[in-house]
């Protein structure tokens, strides 16, 4: 069954170099910010030594199958998940991302993997209301060298938004997702975001709501490609964005 299981541990690699080098090329695009560099690095060393040991790129590697969700008694949930092709590499404890949700493998097979989600994780993505027989998007998390190949993803879901409307022209689709506005001035034009786990390009940017263009690779190997206008879709802004927004609200001296 689902939940019977044992498999080798493993580890995967921790991309934080990576975030210095890039953080490098921020200060050299910005005279006059090479003040803020010291501290810059030794910010992103305190909030992502735990943090960033996982990372993902948003690229999804399988749809997987929900076969068993089940309440834990404790505000959990206990999930298992078929994906014939990819549990078969997974180890206990690695980090896949879940609808872009990180989450930890528990138990494995060939053909399936469980995971357990924490109250946090139910209140903030949709896991929460994520039953039998859906679908979710799933990726591993990354080895340093891998390719960088949408942006940097950390697999902590910042809130749940919903499609607000699909637009097809020939072969490409616009769709627009809602969002808290609170979160809007993390997102610009060309920028990234994380969508079910899915790295889309921000197209144009209002107070609630966004646009992204998706092709048709992306409808067709993705959950993205199935939801429909008022379907909830987890949200993950920028991690950089993020960060430097706080940066930037705690400096006392102007750049």
């Amino acid at each position: 069954g689902f939940f019977n299981c044992t498999a080798p541990t493993d580890k995967r690699g921790d991309p934080r170099v990576v975030i210095r080098e890039v953080l490098e090329h921020v200060h050299a695009a910005l005279p006059g910010t090479e003040h803020c560099m010291p501290r810059t690095f030794a910010y992103f060393e305190r909030h992502t030594r735990r943090t960033m040991l996982f990372m993902f790129t948003g690229l999804v590697q399988a749809l997987g199958a929900v076969r068993v969700a089940e309440n834990d008694d404790h505000g959990g949930r206990r999930f298992g998940i078929a994906a014939p092709g990819l549990a078969e590499h997974l180890a206990i404890g690695e980090s896949v991302a879940v609808n872009g949700a990180c989450m930890t493998v528990v138990d494995r097979s060939a053909d399936w993997f469980v995971f357990e989600a924490g109250p946090e994780s139910l209140a903030r993505t949709t896991l929460g209301v994520t039953s039998p027989g859906g679908q979710v998007n799933l990726e591993r998390s990354l080895r340093v060298g891998d390719l960088l190949g949408g942006h940097f993803v950390s697999g902590h879901v910042d809130c749940v938004g919903t499609i607000h409307e699909r637009t097809v022209t020939g072969e490409w689709e616009t769709v627009w997702f809602r969002f808290p506005p609170e979160f809007g001035e993390l997102l610009v034009e060309k920028g990234s975001i994380a969508v079910d786990g899915v790295s889309l390009t921000v197209v144009d940017v209002r107070a609630d709501r966004f646009s992204a263009m998706m092709i048709p690779h992306t409808r067709e190997n993705t959950t993205l490609g199935t939801k429909a206008a008022g379907d909830g879709v987890n949200l993950e802004f920028d991690l950089l964005a993020k960060h430097v927004r706080k940066l930037v609200n705690g400096m006392t001296r102007p750049i």
